[in-house]
């Protein structure tokens, strides 16, 4: 056989087979054809893992209104009678020297302390009758008890209740300022309340 018909042969023979095999002819692949390179992937990186992707943390359950801590609008409704006394919420009425009479600046801050006490209609009071250092203890503490009445008075007759006011005189035992000039003896000349029950 010569060689140009050897060649027909083996021609023929390879196409049977491509034929027999499908009809796709497997690609040539010489010694010298450099591997493939590796897939580049968007933003470089590994290629995505064939495990499926972790969910996200789920996000906290909303927090409801019943579960927030009660702020309370009006602090004083929450806080107990050593907290409301130190917040002095009740004015004092200062007297004039020697004088029992509630004047006028009196009158607006018992009008304000009775708004109050009707507000907070479970509060009892006491009124303490205090006077400056000059004259006898016992002048002073007579002069006490009559601004406590006074005091007590002119609440009665804006509405509040006598079985909520309990009064007591400390002539010029307690001053509430310590100097001995008329500054002083101002703050001293007065009827002081204190809430005593809520």
């Amino acid at each position: 056989m010569s060689r140009s018909s050897l060649m027909s042969f083996l021609v023929v023979g390879a196409l049977w087979l491509a034929s027999a095999c499908g009809g796709k002819t497997p690609p040539a692949i010489s010694p010298t054809t450099p591997p493939p390179r590796p897939q580049a992937f968007p933003g470089g990186g590994s290629p995505p893992s064939s495990r499926p992707p972790v969910p996200p943390a789920p996000d906290a359950p909303p927090i409801l209104a019943a579960e927030l801590p009660v702020v309370s609008a009006d602090p004083l409704a929450t806080m107990d009678t050593d907290e409301i006394n130190r917040q002095a919420p009740l004015g004092p009425v200062l007297f004039g020297y020697d004088s029992d009479s509630v004047d006028a600046e009196g009158q607006k801050v018992l009008t304000d302390n009775a708004a109050i006490l009707k507000k907070y209609p479970t509060w009892a009071i006491t009124i303490e009758g205090h006077s400056d250092e000059r004259g006898t203890a016992e002048y002073n503490l007579a002069l006490g008890e009559r601004r406590a009445l006074a005091t007590k008075s002119y609440l009665l007759s804006l509405g509040i209740s006598a079985d909520r006011i309990r009064t007591v005189s400390y002539g010029k035992e307690f001053p509430f300022d310590p100097g001995h000039d008329e500054a002083a003896y101002a703050k001293n000349r007065r009827g002081h309340f204190v809430v005593t029950a809520k």
